[in-house]
Formats: structure tokens, C-alpha cells, sequence
């Protein structure tokens, strides 16, 4: 224990670091470059101002969405990994991103945002589609096998996930073409958030499966033994596999319901972190979260100024870093 604690005391201070030093500097960068003197510069009025605009307006609140997305996904997906006993399992594995994206793209159809709710609709039936999804998976793998098992949670989610993703194709097969143009851009993955209200809506789900996320890393390290193991060492196995999915599920559907389906954050992140810190979930957890808010932003900055003026979705650079970096993993687990 005393070791766990001297290396969280090193690991846990230098992510933080990291992910601090990406936070200030991430909004001072894009194709129109800002002076902090001038962002800070009280006797500037706010009209005149335009380097406080660039930063609080347009980029201050994109870094915070990355980073709080980044963090969401990369620390569920080291739960997944271990409750599906799986190192290629990510959010997405279990069909909550898809009913996600499926909430979403119903919305976009039927003109909710500009009918009934403003822009609070698509997030909001974002979010209600992957509690929906949650809601078929969790019955299915406990209806099945009387308690929880990994194997029907996997094989629901997988066959779910096959399922919403073709309804979400006949959604955009009905669309005219503008919103058609719409739903692509969002299933892309975008950080595209110009005020604050959005991640405020976001932060008390993403706050409450933090802080579930934070009853697991000794659980997580012997589910990852087995069951027989973790029973053994005194665990309740299931009502641990139901916190890990429950949680897991609430924060992936927050994070997509923030910034839509962007992949990859949660493969991507934990292996790095356990090539750099090792498998101890008691480190990898605390230390993925932290990398996976400078991941995203770094991964945000590249998008916002590889093409620049022109700004791609965030989620074509994590599918781009992410896809050779998955078939490694599985050339490398061969």
C-alpha cells in the first residue's frame, strides 16, 4: 500500500501537470493568434476587445468540453476493459453509444431544437437514448443469466449496438439533405461549444460517475483475475459489475450527449497510461483521467489548425490515431 500511494504521489502530480499545461495554452493557439496581456487587460472594453472574445467566447469553453470529454471516456473506458475482463473493449462496446447517436439523430429529424426545447433538445435525447440503450442491455444480461454476466452483456451490447446503428441509418436515409449534412457532422464527433451552459447541463452526471469510478480501482484489479477470485478476496461481484456498468453507461452517455460519438479515447488512453504507469487500476485510473483531458484537447488543437482556416470534426483525429493504434493492439495481443 505504502508503494501505491509513493507512486500515486508521482504519477498523479505529473499527469496533472501535463493536462494543466495543455489547458493554458490550448485556447492561446488557432488560426488567429491572441495575446493573454490583452485577454486580461481590464482597461480594454469588452466591445474592443477582440483577443478576450477569441478566448472566452470560441475557444475557452471548447478546451474545458475536451477536456471534460476526454477525461469521461478515457476513465470509462478503463472500466469496461476491466469489468468485460477485455483490453479491446471501449464505452462504445455496449451499444450506449449508438442509442445515443440514435436519440440524437431523432431529434435532429424531427426539428426538435427549433420546435420545442432550443439546443438543449439534441443533447437531451442524446443523453435519453443512451439511458434507453443502458436500460435494454442491463435487462437483457440480467434476464438471461439471473445475475450479470459479462459474457450476455457483451453479446447484448454488441447485437444492440449492430441494431441501432442500422436504425440510424434509415434516419438518415429519410432526411432531406440539409439535415442530412446535420447528422453526419455530429456522428463525426465535435467539440463545436461556444458557451458554457452545455458543459454546466453535463458536469453533475459526469460528476456523479467520477465519483462512482472512485469506489472501483481495487475491485477492478481483482474482477480482472475473475470472479472466482474477486469473491474469494471478499467482493460482492455482482453489485460491483453493476456499479462499473452503470457507471460506466452514465458517463459515456453524458460525454456523447456533450461533444457526440467520438472514438477511440477510451482504447487509446488507458494503454498508454499502463505502458507508462503499469496495470494497477489504483494508478491507471486516476492517471487516464487526467491524460485523457490533454489527449482530446491536444487532439481538438490539431483539428482546429491542421486544416486551418478550415476546422475538422475531433472525432476524424482520434479515428485517425486511434485505428492504426487498435490493429497494433491486436497484432501485438496475437
Amino acid at each position: 500500500m505504502t508503494s501505491v500511494r509513493r507512486r500515486l504521489t508521482v504519477v498523479v502530480p505529473a499527469f496533472g501537470l501535463l493536462t494543466l499545461a495543455v489547458l493554458l495554452i490550448a485556447p492561446t493557439l488557432g488560426s488567429t493568434p491572441i495575446s493573454l496581456r490583452r485577454v486580461f487587460d481590464s482597461s480594454i472594453a469588452w466591445d474592443d476587445n477582440v483577443d478576450a472574445q477569441i478566448f472566452f467566447v470560441a475557444r475557452l469553453p471548447r478546451v474545458l468540453a475536451g477536456a471534460l470529454v476526454g477525461s469521461t471516456l478515457a476513465a470509462a473506458g478503463v472500466v469496461m476493459q476491466a469489468l468485460l475482463r477485455n483490453p479491446l473493449a471501449t464505452p462504445f462496446t455496449l451499444g450506449v453509444s449508438a442509442a445515443a447517436a440514435l436519440g440524437a439523430m431523432a431529434a435532429i429529424a424531427l426539428h426538435l431544437d427549433a420546435t420545442f426545447l432550443g439546443a438543449a433538445a439534441i443533447p437531451a435525447a442524446c443523453f435519453g437514448g443512451a439511458m434507453v440503450g443502458t436500460t435494454i442491455v442491463y435487462f437483457l444480461a440480467t434476464r438471461v443469466s439471473g445475475g450479470l454476466s459479462t459474457n450476455v452483456l457483451l453479446l447484448a451490447g454488441v447485437t444492440l449496438n449492430t441494431f441501432f446503428s442500422a436504425l440510424i441509418t434509415f434516419v438518415q436515409y429519410l432526411v432531406d439533405p440539409a439535415d442530412w449534412y446535420r447528422t453526419a457532422r455530429w456522428l463525426l464527433g465535435n467539440l463545436d461549444v461556444s458557451s458554457f451552459t452545455p458543459i454546466l447541463a453535463s458536469v453533475p452526471l459526469i460528476g456523479i460517475a467520477l465519483l462512482l469510478f472512485a469506489l472501483l480501482p481495487r475491485t477492478l484489479n481483482l474482477l480482472t483475475l475473475g470472479d472466482d477470485v474477486a469473491s474469494g478476496r471478499g467482493v460482492d461481484v455482482a453489485t460491483a459489475q453493476r456499479i462499473a456498468f452503470l457507471s460506466a453507461s452514465l458517463a459515456t452517455g453524458a460525454a456523447i450527449s456533450l461533444a457526440g460519438p467520438i472514438g477511440f479515447i477510451g482504447i487509446v488512453v488507458p494503454h498508454l497510461v499502463r505502458l507508462l504507469v503499469g496495470s494497477d487500476h489504483r494508478i491507471v485510473l486516476p492517471a487516464a483521467t487526467l491524460f485523457g483531458a490533454a489527449f482530446l484537447v491536444s487532439c481538438d488543437l490539431i483539428a482546429r489548425t491542421i486544416m486551418s482556416p478550415i476546422e475538422l470534426p475531433v472525432g476524424i483525429v482520434t479515428a485517425m490515431i486511434g485505428g492504426p493504434f487498435f490493429l497494433w493492439l491486436l497484432v501485438r495481443r496475437a
